[in-house]
């Protein structure tokens, strides 16, 4: 029965949000409540959305804090560089455009964090996109499938947890699973380079002079999950037709959207390139401070001298100190990105009703049993294979976290008894990656859709069928290989 009822829950979920019935936030804490108290188990709603919620705080922490130190960083121009080369070969091209998009998400990606790929990538891109009426559910989904193949990086969490889980070595799994993962990321730009040739048959293909003197689509207003319309005032804002906000619409950070703009061209090819080159949060001067202080962090994090929450929080502190002395231009920062930081934290915890009572009910354990238990006796020699194809609808309706911790073991175990050795198993797990990270169990895809003014069902029913694809073509170059 509750294997029956959590499938039913997802489901119910997954239709309501797709269909536009109900905002992902509403969703995530009203279905679980009202099957929670379907199972009989309503008296215990409350500690298990506690418990939920003391399990994902930690996450909802690090968001907060990566938010404003990614938001800081963008603000006084660190990711400059690598924005204006990207952009620099995108021109007013379609196709180009979203290639730039795959290659910029993978390359922010190395830094592990999912959140900060998006900020990044929705700052630099969104201005092209509105620009050129491009569609942003193919920005949102490149994005997303680009940073999965990434996620797999050993200090991006789910190498971790499979070689925690199953007592492995983490470069054991990983770097065999290099040649797999690359051919993952070629899937990547191959997609974006047959979603570019669409929206430039759709759309033409403009010069840049053109594509400057057509007009930017006015913004909608903002959605459930939105990067909002704070801000620190006109003096603040950028050039007319940029958009994306790399923290609240209306701020000197990334490229925001701006209520005045000025006239003359040079200025509106600034805000085509997505990054107003003279706002006045730059901080050149600080330039390799800021660089060095963003390695120092990546480097403890995959180091793990500290818990990641607190890492984002020295940093952020520091970042803030150093770059903005003053309290008023402190508190101008702080509440530019105070939008983003309250609606993905929000949804963090909305996600915590969820996963809370998915898992304290026994949802999750009984789902995971019956899946295996469908496996039939003679795949057992291909556990390794069986694995790769679970791990795509698995880590999509379970958080990384119950997948690893609560499937893995048992699916090693299963492995184990017909030969297949566990570390097989592990490499195998990181296949569905590439979808994982448009679950609506990940914060960070909060965030993506949020600054791109995206509906999440919209997101969704774009970006699936490309992400199982791609995660498809990471088992079966695996398989190919040798690896697993």
């Amino acid at each position: 029965m509750l294997t029956i009822l959590g499938f039913a829950m997802i489901a119910t979920f997954l239709v309501l949000i797709m269909t536009k019935k109900m905002s992902p936030i509403a969703a995530l804490v009203l279905i679980p409540a009202l099957f929670c108290v379907a199972v009989g188990q309503g008296a215990q709603l409350g500690d298990y959305v506690i418990e939920g919620v003391g399990n994902l705080a930690p996450t909802a922490a690090m968001l907060m804090f990566a938010i404003v130190y990614f938001g800081v960083m963008i603000d006084v121009g660190l990711f400059d560089p690598i924005v204006r080369g990207i952009l620099k070969f995108c021109q007013a091209d379609p196709m180009r455009i979203v290639v730039g998009t795959a290659v910029l998400a993978a390359i922010v990606s190395l830094d592990g964090d999912g959140s900060t790929t998006f900020m990044i990538t929705v700052s630099a891109m969104y201005p092209l996109y509105k620009r050129l009426k491009m569609s942003l559910v193919v920005m949102t989904g490149v994005a997303a499938t680009a940073n999965g193949v990434m996620n797999t990086l050993p200090w991006g969490g789910p190498t971790a947890r499979a070689a925690t889980a199953l007592k492995l070595d983490a470069s054991e799994i990983f770097v065999p699973m290099i040649p797999a993962l690359a051919m993952g990321l070629l899937a990547v730009f191959v997609l974006a380079y047959v979603l570019g040739i669409r929206e430039r048959k759709r759309l033409g293909m403009l010069t840049l002079d053109e594509a400057l003197a057509r007009e930017p689509e006015p913004e909608p207003e903002p959605e459930t999950v939105s990067a909002g319309t704070g801000g620190t005032g006109g003096k603040d804002r950028l050039h007319k037709g940029t958009g994306a906000s790399a923290g609240a619409t209306g701020t000197g950070s990334g490229a925001s959207a701006s209520a005045g703009g000025t006239e003359n061209a040079e200025e509106d090819d600034d805000a085509f390139q997505g990054l107003d080159p003279n706002r006045p949060t730059l901080r050149p001067k600080l330039y390799w401070f800021n660089a060095g202080l963003t390695a120092a962090l990546l480097a403890a994090m995959i180091m793990e001298l500290l818990p990641i929450p607190v890492l984002f929080l020295l940093g952020a502190a520091l970042a803030l100190t150093v770059n903005f002395p003053h309290m008023p231009d402190q508190r101008a920062r702080i509440a530019a990105h105070a939008d983003n930081v309250l609606n993905v934290s929000g949804m963090v915890f909305a996600a915590a009703v969820f996963t809370g009572v998915l898992t304290g009910t026994g949802m999750v354990e009984h789902m995971a049993d019956w899946v295996v238990g469908t496996v039939p006796e003679a795949m057992g020699p291909h556990m390794a294979i069986v694995t790769g194809l679970l791990s795509l609808p698995l880590t999509y309706f379970m958080s990384n976290d119950g997948f690893y911790f609560g499937v893995l073991p048992v699916l090693a175990e299963a492995g184990a008894a017909h030969g297949v050795s566990p570390v097989e198993i592990a490499r195998a797990s990181l296949a569905g990656q590439a979808l994982h990270m448009s679950s609506p169990l990940v914060p960070a895809v909060y965030v993506l859709v949020g600054m791109a003014k995206v509906e999440f069902g919209d997101h969704t029913r774009f970006t699936v069928k490309w992400a199982v694809l791609t995660s498809l073509v990471v088992l079966a170059a695996g398989i190919l290989f040798g690896i697993m």
